[in-house]
């Protein structure tokens, strides 16, 4: 694979203007309070082990695409969890528990919630319940069952599993540490968005560099929202954002376009399976139906190809381990540098400072090196 003339056929799916975008601070930090924010940075800040992942140069990339700068959040490195959700599911198990002993923390998961839900419960010597979708791969359960939680199977999918989840935790008494808000639960969302929000605080000290643009992936939202309140409250100038979807899952985008929370069918998984969901969370929609610039779907087609680029330098000067979900930010933003009429309307030139949230790496080792394997084909 020499140079990188082949990115020039990379597409995009979709994109959407939000023609109901209007950034207020103040908004946003009403649905995610700002003192849930400074309590999570403080916290987790202050666990063992903690310290801000690796902010790297994709400047292969940036030069190929005309570029000033493309920033790569590495989430691989986030404790040992290898995902930006080690932030979230095990800050709010420490908020919720508050010191008892005698409490079991449940959960849904297509993964790596689970893990963080598991993780924070080992922490605290907590008996933890993970419920998980036929789907869900074998070595994500392994991983979640090495932090002491037990694993059960659910018949169906992601939804399956948290109605599943939601009857027995009723039935039992068992806390619910779930990143979804709906209109009666809402807080523990916004703790597991707050944790998340911890990453632009460590940008805001990593670059000096304005950022202009941010990618970020959503599933339910959780993580986009957490970006955007992380934005409002310790960036000084505004970039654009831009909400990065699987073509097959694209719920944020046709909310955005319908002006109401949309659930929509999934006809197909995909490969992207953290980001396979059908329907978003509601404290997230609440701030990205205002906050979103541009939401834009991108094609399962380039993600082994991406994740092996990124593992083999094509794309930096450093090899960077990069799972499924961490591919859809650097394909969004090829395909819209390559069309004319999308750049121009994104103000993609050579004075944009790009960030591209790498939000987890190899945590399905199985699923990484199938992935590495078909990419370098």
């Amino acid at each position: 694979m020499k140079g990188l003339k082949h990115l020039k056929s990379w597409k995009y799916k979709k994109l959407l203007k939000n023609n109901n975008y209007s950034f207020k601070r103040n908004y946003i930090l009403k649905y995610l309070p700002s003192a849930l924010i400074t309590n999570a940075y403080k916290s987790i800040s202050s666990w063992k082990n903690y310290r801000a992942t690796p902010i790297l140069s994709l400047n292969k990339l940036k030069n190929d695409l005309k570029l000033n700068n493309i920033f790569y959040k590495d989430e691989s490195k986030r404790f040992h969890l290898k995902s930006f959700k080690a932030l979230g599911g095990a800050y709010a198990v420490e908020r919720i528990s508050k010191g008892k002993k005698n409490i079991v923390i449940s959960s849904a998961t297509a993964g790596n919630h689970g893990r963080s839900v598991a993780w924070g419960a080992k922490r605290l010597n907590l008996k933890c319940k993970i419920f998980v979708s036929q789907y869900v791969s074998q070595t994500r359960v392994s991983e979640i069952e090495k932090f002491g939680a037990e694993v059960i199977r659910v018949k169906g999918n992601y939804e399956n599993s948290l109605e599943e989840c939601k009857r027995q935790s009723k039935k039992n008494n068992w806390q619910i540490v779930q990143d979804v808000s709906t209109k009666n639960y809402r807080y523990i969302p916004q703790l597991t968005m707050a944790g998340y929000s911890i990453i632009i605080k460590e940008i805001s000290k990593q670059t000096n560099h304005y950022i202009t643009h941010i990618f970020v992936q959503a599933g339910v939202g959780g993580l986009a929202a957490g970006v955007v309140a992380g934005v409002a409250k310790y960036f000084k100038r505004v970039p654009k954002i831009i909400v990065v979807e699987p073509e097959r899952a694209d719920c944020v985008l046709q909310s955005v376009k319908a002006n109401k929370l949309k659930k929509i069918k999934i006809k197909k998984e995909s490969i992207m399976g953290g980001m396979s969901c059908n329907e978003m969370s509601l404290v997230p929609w609440q701030i990205l139906k205002k906050a979103s610039n541009y939401c834009v779907s991108v094609a399962d087609d380039n993600v082994a190809k991406t994740t092996a680029m990124l593992k083999d330098k094509k794309f930096s000067r450093s090899s960077i381990i990069g799972g499924e979900c961490a591919t859809p930010g650097i394909i969004a933003l090829i395909g819209l540098a390559n069309n004319l009429k999308a750049r121009k309307s994104l103000n993609l030139d050579k004075d944009s400072n790009i960030l591209i949230i790498g939000c987890e790496g190899n945590a399905d080792i199985k699923l990484y090196k199938q992935l590495l394997f078909m990419g370098r084909k």
